[in-house]
């Protein structure tokens, strides 16, 4: 029994440079050639010289408010999507709508990588409870299991008493879902006097998962790890047994990028989770998730060599009403850039009596009374509403990835 999936898991940096090389120019150039949306958003850029991440860095972000605006111009799929409708497995639908696609083929949603982690294994039976309607979860697991040689239950969401009695019937070594569901199944399970002995491992996603859940599956001696995807990407990174943060998975290239900016940021600083698929159905370049993460240094103890995240943690869409206009990451991150000298700043939006305020914390070397001045105009120009400047120092705003902290209470 093979610890890791394949080989592409322990590659070293140069082979894993090499092999990037060598994938991104082809996608781009696919991209390109076949989806009318990124023919019009690289028209003139020569795709062989996005060869690596610094080259990657330069191409647009696309957002997905961005793509809702553009399916629902020119349905189904706002030409995003390389390949022919008629040619596509499933397509499914999330909130906004955006409308994913399904391209055929074993384990197209690359979960197989993930479950291994876990210790899925050939001729375990998966109680398999993300939904099967509208958005891909339920298939995206399925895929995987199926790849790896695992039968499926397609048990779905809900009614935990016919989970919990399916399960105690069927022997089930594995389950996939939320994190909070399988506890509920369990805790069912003792109510109901059934034996659920057979469930040892967990792959979850989909929600928190809290160090007190964890906890209370190691007390059952259960071995449940997680992993972070999205509909329209898939698999983007999991965990293994070293639970040390999650592996980005391989068939994707990832970046932290400054919330609301397409630049990227240095190890350790938490930003925007964006991501370029090496998926020719459905080719997205620097997707932008809105989710908010870090690269963690080192190699992960497990033995797979590629980068890891520290998981999710926040939304980067920041975006707050200050007096009736909305304030956005994206304008913060236009005024430092035409202040310099000022690396990191937040935007903190507050209530005095019943009248909005914005304090921007900008961190600089020393006081300067000329750059607070430099600051306070180019608020005012990037948000056309007038706030406060103060300069702190370097290192003290806190690394969360926050560009705009609304403090205001939230209505009752």
């Amino acid at each position: 029994m093979s610890e890791h999936f394949d080989s592409l898991e322990t590659r070293s940096a140069e082979a894993r440079a090499e092999a990037l090389a060598a994938a991104l120019p082809r996608q781009v150039a696919h991209a390109r050639a076949s989806a009318p949306y990124y023919a019009q958003r690289l028209d003139g850029l020569d795709p062989a010289v996005v060869t690596d991440m610094a080259a990657l860095a330069h191409l647009p972000v696309t957002r997905k408010s961005a793509l809702i605006e553009h399916q629902a111009a020119e349905p189904p799929f706002g030409g995003v999507v390389a390949s022919p409708f008629g040619s596509l497995a499933r397509v499914y639908a999330s909130p906004g709508p955006l409308y994913e696609p399904e391209g055929e083929g074993p384990d197209y949603w690359r979960f197989a990588r993930a479950l291994h982690a876990t210790g899925f294994r050939a001729g375990d039976l998966l109680h398999n409870c993300f939904a099967y309607h509208f958005t891909p979860a339920g298939s995206m697991l399925e895929g995987g299991a199926r790849a790896l040689g695992c039968p499926v239950f397609p048990a779905g969401t809900g009614n935990t008493e016919m989970q919990a009695r399916a399960a105690a019937q069927l022997r089930p070594r594995c389950y996939s879902g939320t994190p909070e569901f399988l506890k509920a199944i369990l805790e069912k399970g003792e109510e109901l006097g059934l034996d659920l002995a057979s469930l040892r491992l967990g792959h979850v996603s989909g929600g928190a998962y809290l160090p007190s859940l964890r906890a209370w599956y190691a007390e059952r001696g259960m071995t449940v790890l997680q992993s972070y995807g999205t509909a329209d990407l898939g698999l983007i990174a999991y965990e293994s047994v070293a639970r040390e943060g999650l592996i980005l998975d391989e068939g994707v290239v990832v970046e932290i990028v400054r919330p609301g900016t397409g630049e990227p940021l240095p190890e350790g600083e938490v930003g925007e989770v964006v991501v370029t698929t090496l998926n020719p159905v459905h080719p997205l370049l620097r997707f932008a998730t809105g989710d908010l993460s870090a690269i963690l240094p080192g190699a992960s103890p497990c033995g797979r060599t590629n980068a890891r995240i520290r998981g999710w943690m926040g939304r980067a869409d920041q975006a707050a009403k200050v007096r009736g206009m909305f304030v956005r990451p994206e304008q913060v991150a236009e005024l430092l850039r035409a202040v310099p000298g000022v690396a990191r700043a937040r935007l903190v939006v507050a209530l005095d009596g019943d009248r909005d305020t914005m304090l921007l914390r900008a961190e600089a070397a020393a006081p300067d009374e000329a750059l607070v001045t430099r600051l306070g105009l180019a608020l005012q120009a990037a948000t056309r509403l007038r706030g406060t400047v103060e300069l702190v120092p370097p290192g003290s705003l806190p690394n969360d990835g926050k560009v705009i902290d609304d403090t205001r209470p939230v209505p009752g």
